[in-house]
């Protein structure tokens, strides 16, 4: 599964937890938990700020405010 996880990111870039948790087809923690994995090996990093807007105010609506990981080319 982490290798579906890395070609899933690879080819998006970023996408959300719950994209990768549904290609996946496994809960939203389980998913996290590989994800945690990529991420202490350096290949994934959490973006902290909203993706639309990058200002990271907390001004978005919570639907924008995913949790959202980028690959590390």
């Amino acid at each position: 599964m982490l290798s579906e996880i890395r070609d899933y990111l690879s080819a998006r870039g970023r996408a959300p937890l719950s994209d990768i948790a549904l290609k996946l087809g496994v809960p939203a923690d389980a998913a996290r938990g590989m994800i945690e994995l990529l991420m202490r090996k350096g290949r994934v990093c959490r973006l902290d700020s909203c993706p639309s807007c990058s200002r990271g105010c907390g001004s978005c609506s919570e639907a924008a405010a995913t949790e959202i990981y980028e690959w590390k080319a």
